[in-house]
């Protein structure tokens, strides 16, 4: 049983770390807390189902489109939104409110124009196949979302640590006034932040979409909970902190639900971002927070 639990939990731990990347990267990087990323979230797996169910599409290609498609509305929505506060250099608190009701109206206009109600991907979208290893049990959709996760998250990783935007993404981060001294276009570092950031989102909510087969306008709220608290739990703007805290998320929500009650797995990111207020304000893998320009 306990393999099981640990398959599982990866699986789910998986989603919540690929999604923690994505939302640490904008604020790491541009330091705004934007509250549209659960929309990216819900938009990756809405376009995903839709090439499948309307277009007749094959899933390994409709979900570069459903991730594709969220990154690009999120570099639409930040020159829409974001832009302007960093130009005014608004503060955090800021960027929260407008996000806040940025976001409330495309739920509530998802939920007019789609519906609010479940919407599932078809049951023979993969192949049943299974690999019995003792008490393992593997499934191809188990395979798919760990090793898509796995894929975007080490993608991630080798564009910021060996490529020139990687460097222009650190420069940003580290100090904006100096970045543009320096010749760089923060206008597009920032954009560039914002696609990866939303390709991240829509890619999660479409590996989530798969492992429960729910997709619904506001299956981006509880995410974005979860999604915070792995974020603070791992250090704000720590990328690698981000995806551990994603990962003990998902084994101690499926812990939680397999041993306590499924009622209180939902208490496991809450309870997990408490402690790491009370023991380590900075977040597990953070550091003090240092002046920027």
């Amino acid at each position: 049983m306990i393999p099981q639990l640990l398959m599982s939990g990866l699986v789910i731990g998986a989603c919540y770390g690929l999604f923690a990347l994505g939302f640490t990267l904008i604020f790491g990087v541009l330091r705004v807390i934007n509250l549209l990323y659960g929309f990216y979230f819900w938009l990756g797996a809405m376009v995903t189902l839709s090439a499948v169910k309307l277009l007749g599409m094959a899933f390994w290609l409709a979900m570069p489109i459903g991730f594709l498609a969220a990154g690009l509305v999120a570099v639409l929505l930040d020159g829409l939104i974001l832009s302007p506060l960093r130009r005014r250099r608004a503060d955090e608190l800021s960027s929260l409110m407008v996000t806040l009701g940025a976001v409330m109206s495309l739920y509530a206009a998802a939920s007019l124009v789609f519906g609010a109600e479940v919407r599932r991907l078809p049951f023979d979208l993969l192949p049943e196949w299974a690999w019995q290893v003792g008490e393992l049990r593997i499934t191809i959709s188990q395979l798919l979302i760990i090793g898509g996760a796995a894929l975007l998250g080490i993608g991630l990783w080798l564009v910021l640590r060996h490529s020139r935007l990687g460097l222009a993404l650190g420069a940003l981060t580290e100090n904006p006034s100096m970045t543009q001294l320096m010749g760089i276009n923060i206008g597009f570092t920032a954009a560039v932040a914002s696609f990866l950031s939303g390709l991240l989102g829509g890619a999660a909510g479409i590996l989530i979409g798969l492992n429960y087969n729910a997709i619904h306008p506001f299956m981006g709220e509880n995410m974005m909970l979860k999604g915070f608290a792995a974020v603070i739990m791992g250090g704000l703007g720590n990328v690698q902190g981000a995806v551990i805290a994603g990962l003990v998320l998902g084994f101690g929500e499926v812990f939680t639900a397999t041993y306590i009650s499924s009622g209180y797995k939902d208490a496991v990111a809450f309870g997990g971002l408490i402690l790491t207020l009370l023991l380590r304000p900075n977040g597990l893998f953070g550091k003090p927070p240092a002046r920027r320009g």
